[in-house]
Protein backbone atom coordinates (compact mmCIF):
# COMPACT_ATOMS: atom_id res chain seq x y z
CA UNK A 1 0.00 0.00 0.00
CA UNK A 2 2.43 2.62 -1.23
CA UNK A 3 0.33 5.81 -1.55
CA UNK A 4 1.83 9.28 -1.23
CA UNK A 5 1.97 10.38 -4.88
CA UNK A 6 3.47 13.79 -4.16
CA UNK A 7 6.27 12.38 -2.03
CA UNK A 8 7.03 9.79 -4.72
CA UNK A 9 7.14 12.33 -7.56
CA UNK A 10 10.26 13.18 -9.57
CA UNK A 11 10.25 16.62 -8.01
CA UNK A 12 10.36 15.20 -4.47
CA UNK A 13 13.09 12.72 -5.43
CA UNK A 14 15.14 15.60 -6.85
CA UNK A 15 14.64 17.55 -3.63
CA UNK A 16 15.83 14.56 -1.63
CA UNK A 17 19.06 14.29 -3.62
CA UNK A 18 19.59 18.06 -3.38
CA UNK A 19 19.71 17.83 0.42
CA UNK A 20 23.33 16.68 0.19
CA UNK A 21 24.29 20.30 -0.57
CA UNK A 22 22.43 21.77 2.41
CA UNK A 23 24.03 22.47 5.80
CA UNK A 24 22.34 22.25 9.19
CA UNK A 25 20.26 25.37 9.83
CA UNK A 26 21.46 25.80 13.42
CA UNK A 27 24.66 25.55 15.47
CA UNK A 28 24.58 22.43 17.67
CA UNK A 29 25.48 23.01 21.33
CA UNK A 30 28.65 21.43 22.78
CA UNK A 31 28.37 17.64 23.00
CA UNK A 32 26.50 16.54 26.09
CA UNK A 33 24.98 19.95 26.80
CA UNK A 34 21.40 21.17 26.42
CA UNK A 35 20.53 24.46 24.63
CA UNK A 36 19.48 27.34 26.85
CA UNK A 37 15.73 27.88 27.11
CA UNK A 38 16.35 31.62 27.12
CA UNK A 39 17.42 31.25 23.47
CA UNK A 40 13.85 30.06 22.72
CA UNK A 41 14.78 26.38 22.55
CA UNK A 42 12.13 23.89 23.61
CA UNK A 43 13.62 20.81 25.27
CA UNK A 44 11.65 17.54 25.18
CA UNK A 45 11.99 14.10 26.75
CA UNK A 46 9.47 11.29 26.34
CA UNK A 47 9.53 7.67 27.53
CA UNK A 48 7.04 5.16 26.10
CA UNK A 49 6.87 1.60 27.54
CA UNK A 50 6.90 -0.98 24.75
CA UNK A 51 7.26 -4.56 25.96
CA UNK A 52 8.84 -6.95 28.45
CA UNK A 53 11.74 -9.33 27.85
CA UNK A 54 13.57 -11.64 30.23
CA UNK A 55 16.23 -9.83 32.24
CA UNK A 56 19.72 -9.79 30.78
CA UNK A 57 21.05 -9.08 27.31
CA UNK A 58 18.50 -8.45 24.52
CA UNK A 59 16.84 -11.63 23.29
CA UNK A 60 17.60 -12.64 19.70
CA UNK A 61 14.51 -11.80 17.67
CA UNK A 62 12.87 -10.32 20.74
CA UNK A 63 11.12 -7.05 21.49
CA UNK A 64 14.27 -4.92 21.74
CA UNK A 65 15.70 -6.12 18.42
CA UNK A 66 12.36 -5.77 16.63
CA UNK A 67 11.81 -2.28 18.01
CA UNK A 68 15.32 -1.28 16.88
CA UNK A 69 14.49 -2.39 13.33
CA UNK A 70 11.22 -0.43 13.30
CA UNK A 71 12.97 2.69 14.58
CA UNK A 72 15.87 2.31 12.13
CA UNK A 73 13.45 2.13 9.21
CA UNK A 74 11.38 5.12 10.44
CA UNK A 75 8.31 2.91 10.73
CA UNK A 76 7.31 4.44 14.06
CA UNK A 77 6.46 7.86 12.60
CA UNK A 78 2.77 8.77 12.55
CA UNK A 79 1.92 8.94 8.82
CA UNK A 80 -1.00 11.35 9.23
CA UNK A 81 1.56 13.92 10.41
CA UNK A 82 4.82 12.99 8.68
CA UNK A 83 6.10 10.65 6.00
CA UNK A 84 9.62 10.57 4.59
CA UNK A 85 11.75 9.39 1.71
CA UNK A 86 15.41 8.41 2.04
CA UNK A 87 18.03 6.46 0.04
CA UNK A 88 18.01 2.77 0.91
CA UNK A 89 21.66 2.24 0.02
CA UNK A 90 23.10 4.94 2.31
CA UNK A 91 24.54 4.19 5.73
CA UNK A 92 22.32 5.33 8.57
CA UNK A 93 24.89 7.82 9.82
CA UNK A 94 24.79 10.77 7.44
CA UNK A 95 21.54 9.66 5.80
CA UNK A 96 19.53 12.55 4.32
CA UNK A 97 15.76 12.34 4.68
CA UNK A 98 13.08 14.46 3.06
CA UNK A 99 10.17 14.72 5.47
CA UNK A 100 6.73 15.67 4.21
CA UNK A 101 4.93 17.52 7.01
CA UNK A 102 1.16 17.58 6.76
CA UNK A 103 -0.82 20.56 8.01
CA UNK A 104 -4.55 21.16 7.39
CA UNK A 105 -4.42 19.64 3.92
CA UNK A 106 -1.13 21.39 3.05
CA UNK A 107 2.25 19.71 2.57
CA UNK A 108 5.65 21.04 3.60
CA UNK A 109 9.02 19.56 2.59
CA UNK A 110 11.58 19.53 5.40
CA UNK A 111 15.09 18.15 5.10
CA UNK A 112 16.96 16.43 7.93
CA UNK A 113 20.25 14.55 8.25
CA UNK A 114 21.16 11.71 10.61
CA UNK A 115 23.92 13.16 12.77
CA UNK A 116 24.49 10.35 15.28
CA UNK A 117 23.95 6.61 15.73
CA UNK A 118 23.81 5.28 19.29
CA UNK A 119 24.77 1.68 20.07
CA UNK A 120 25.95 1.29 23.63
CA UNK A 121 25.49 0.00 27.15
CA UNK A 122 24.93 2.59 29.84
CA UNK A 123 25.15 2.38 33.60
CA UNK A 124 26.07 -0.52 35.86
CA UNK A 125 24.35 -2.98 38.12
CA UNK A 126 20.62 -2.47 38.51
CA UNK A 127 20.85 0.72 36.39
CA UNK A 128 22.43 -0.95 33.34
CA UNK A 129 20.64 -0.36 30.03
CA UNK A 130 21.20 -1.51 26.46
CA UNK A 131 20.55 1.37 24.06
CA UNK A 132 20.28 1.68 20.30
CA UNK A 133 19.03 4.65 18.31
CA UNK A 134 19.81 7.61 16.12
CA UNK A 135 19.46 11.38 15.94
CA UNK A 136 18.80 13.83 13.13
CA UNK A 137 19.36 17.54 12.73
CA UNK A 138 17.32 19.96 10.64
CA UNK A 139 18.73 21.30 7.38
CA UNK A 140 18.58 24.68 5.71
CA UNK A 141 15.02 25.30 4.52
CA UNK A 142 13.36 23.35 7.35
CA UNK A 143 10.55 25.15 9.18
CA UNK A 144 12.23 24.37 12.48
CA UNK A 145 15.73 24.24 13.90
CA UNK A 146 17.02 21.53 16.19
CA UNK A 147 17.69 17.87 16.77
CA UNK A 148 15.62 14.82 17.70
CA UNK A 149 16.95 11.57 19.12
CA UNK A 150 15.08 8.26 19.00
CA UNK A 151 16.29 5.42 21.24
CA UNK A 152 15.17 1.88 22.05
CA UNK A 153 16.22 1.09 25.62
CA UNK A 154 16.22 -2.20 27.53
CA UNK A 155 16.55 -2.20 31.30
CA UNK A 156 18.93 -5.13 31.72
CA UNK A 157 17.96 -5.79 35.34
CA UNK A 158 14.18 -5.89 34.74
CA UNK A 159 13.86 -6.70 31.03
CA UNK A 160 11.59 -3.70 30.37
CA UNK A 161 11.87 -2.26 26.84
CA UNK A 162 10.92 1.34 26.11
CA UNK A 163 11.08 3.98 23.40
CA UNK A 164 12.66 7.32 24.23
CA UNK A 165 12.28 10.55 22.28
CA UNK A 166 14.43 13.51 23.25
CA UNK A 167 15.56 16.69 21.60
CA UNK A 168 15.48 20.42 21.32
CA UNK A 169 13.82 22.63 18.74
CA UNK A 170 12.65 26.13 17.91
CA UNK A 171 11.00 27.87 14.99
CA UNK A 172 13.31 28.72 12.09
CA UNK A 173 13.14 32.25 10.65
CA UNK A 174 10.04 32.21 8.43
CA UNK A 175 9.50 34.88 5.80
CA UNK A 176 5.89 33.90 5.05
CA UNK A 177 3.66 35.60 7.67
CA UNK A 178 0.85 33.07 7.23
CA UNK A 179 3.15 30.11 7.85
CA UNK A 180 4.76 31.96 10.75
CA UNK A 181 1.34 32.55 12.36
CA UNK A 182 0.28 28.95 11.75
CA UNK A 183 3.43 27.67 13.37
CA UNK A 184 2.93 29.94 16.39
CA UNK A 185 -0.64 28.68 16.84
CA UNK A 186 -0.27 24.98 16.06
CA UNK A 187 3.43 24.09 15.90
CA UNK A 188 3.99 23.10 19.52
CA UNK A 189 0.65 21.30 19.81
CA UNK A 190 1.42 19.33 16.66
CA UNK A 191 4.91 18.46 17.87
CA UNK A 192 3.52 17.00 21.08
CA UNK A 193 0.86 15.15 19.12
CA UNK A 194 3.56 13.65 16.90
CA UNK A 195 5.45 12.33 19.92
CA UNK A 196 2.35 10.72 21.42
CA UNK A 197 1.05 9.25 18.18
CA UNK A 198 4.43 7.88 17.14
CA UNK A 199 4.89 6.19 20.51
CA UNK A 200 1.47 4.56 20.18
CA UNK A 201 2.24 3.44 16.62
CA UNK A 202 5.55 1.83 17.58
CA UNK A 203 3.89 0.04 20.49
CA UNK A 204 1.10 -1.23 18.21
CA UNK A 205 3.44 -2.43 15.46
CA UNK A 206 5.77 -4.14 17.93
CA UNK A 207 2.98 -5.89 19.81
CA UNK A 208 1.51 -7.03 16.51
CA UNK A 209 4.80 -8.64 15.51
CA UNK A 210 5.22 -10.27 18.92
CA UNK A 211 1.71 -11.71 18.52
CA UNK A 212 2.61 -13.22 15.14
CA UNK A 213 1.82 -10.48 12.59
CA UNK A 214 4.20 -10.23 9.61
CA UNK A 215 7.03 -7.74 10.18
CA UNK A 216 6.46 -4.30 8.67
CA UNK A 217 8.98 -3.88 5.86
CA UNK A 218 10.20 -0.75 4.02
CA UNK A 219 8.63 0.11 0.66
CA UNK A 220 10.66 1.28 -2.31
CA UNK A 221 9.43 4.06 -4.57
CA UNK A 222 9.08 2.55 -8.08
CA UNK A 223 11.65 3.81 -10.56
CA UNK A 224 13.55 5.72 -7.88
CA UNK A 225 16.78 3.74 -7.92
CA UNK A 226 16.24 2.50 -4.39
CA UNK A 227 14.52 5.26 -2.43
CA UNK A 228 12.44 4.20 0.57
CA UNK A 229 9.13 5.80 1.55
CA UNK A 230 8.31 5.47 5.23
CA UNK A 231 6.44 4.70 7.29
CA UNK A 232 4.75 1.87 5.45
CA UNK A 233 0.98 2.30 5.54
CA UNK A 234 -0.58 -0.66 7.31
CA UNK A 235 -4.31 -0.06 6.87
CA UNK A 236 -7.02 1.92 5.11
CA UNK A 237 -7.32 4.40 7.97
CA UNK A 238 -3.69 5.43 7.51
CA UNK A 239 -4.07 5.85 3.76
CA UNK A 240 -7.31 7.84 3.88
CA UNK A 241 -7.05 11.63 3.49
CA UNK A 242 -7.91 13.67 6.56
CA UNK A 243 -8.72 17.34 7.06
CA UNK A 244 -7.28 17.24 10.57
CA UNK A 245 -3.65 16.56 9.74
CA UNK A 246 -0.98 18.74 11.23
CA UNK A 247 2.74 19.27 10.90
CA UNK A 248 5.51 18.16 13.25
CA UNK A 249 9.30 18.25 13.36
Amino acid sequence: MLRGRRLCSRRSLARLHALARRPLNYSPPPQGSVPARRAHWRVDRRRIPLAQEPAGAPVSGGAWERACRLVRDYQFAEPSIIRAIYPADHALLGRDMLLEGRFAGLRFDMGVRVTAVIDETRGRGDAETRVWGWAYGTLEGHLEQGELTYEVVKQVHTGAVEFRISGYSRCAPLANPVIRLGFALFGRWTQQRFYRASGRRLHRLLQGELDGAPPVRPETVPGSGGVIIAPTLTGKAEAAPSGNRRRGL
